[in-house]
């Protein structure tokens, strides 16, 4: 299994995605759901805490879900 780590600006990005979609968590996970993951709401708000790394395959979920390129969710982030 593929897990994207933990960043700083990474969790902002998450945050800001799905404020900006107007989607609560319950709401987005229900449409994670849909999609084939089995991501929780409590899960996913680890995620966006930064106290939980995400599967590739639950951010390609948000990917389509957002209609977004995947810089998106790594604008801002430091890199190695």
């Amino acid at each position: 299994m593929t897990m994207i780590l933990r960043s700083a600006g990474l969790k902002e990005n998450f945050l800001r995605l799905r404020k900006e979609s107007g989607l609560s968590q319950y709401e987005l996970v229900a449409q994670m759901q849909l999609l084939g993951s089995s991501m929780s709401r409590s899960t996913y708000a680890k995620i966006e805490r930064g106290e939980r790394n995400i599967k590739a395959t639950d951010l390609v979920c948000l990917k389509q879900i957002y209609d977004v390129d995947f810089s998106e969710f790594f604008a801002g982030v430091e890199t190695c």
